[in-house]
């Protein structure tokens, strides 16, 4: 029997969070990508869960769900916090839209 998928292809807004027409992308995009880097600096000084909840002031079971991507416990003012309690620095930067009003974006560098 030949039967032929059928799949449509969408291309990608650049932010799977919008394309997903979730409320608030842009945050929820924020804060996976500080998330993200906290995992990633964890896992480069081979710290175990619950080194990691001591240095940052939480429990183990709340570094797991970081770890694995369950944010909504978080804020990002929070993340940001983990970040410092790591030794990061964060720096924020305002400057005007490039996009008309509305259409606008934050961007997580690291």
């Amino acid at each position: 029997m030949n039967v032929k998928n059928r799949h449509t292809v969408h291309a990608s807004s650049g932010n799977v969070f919008a394309d997903l027409g979730l409320r608030n992308p842009e945050e929820l995009l924020a804060k996976a990508q500080l998330a993200h880097r906290i995992a990633q600096l964890i896992a480069a000084r081979r710290l175990r869960q619950a080194k990691a909840a001591e240095l940052m002031g939480l429990d183990q079971p709340k570094i797991s769900a970081l770890i694995r991507g369950k944010l909504s416990g978080f804020s990002v003012e929070r993340l940001f916090r983990c970040l410092n309690d790591l030794g990061q620095e964060i720096e924020i930067t305002v400057r005007p839209g490039r996009r008309r009003r509305g259409n606008t974006h934050v961007v997580v560098a690291a």
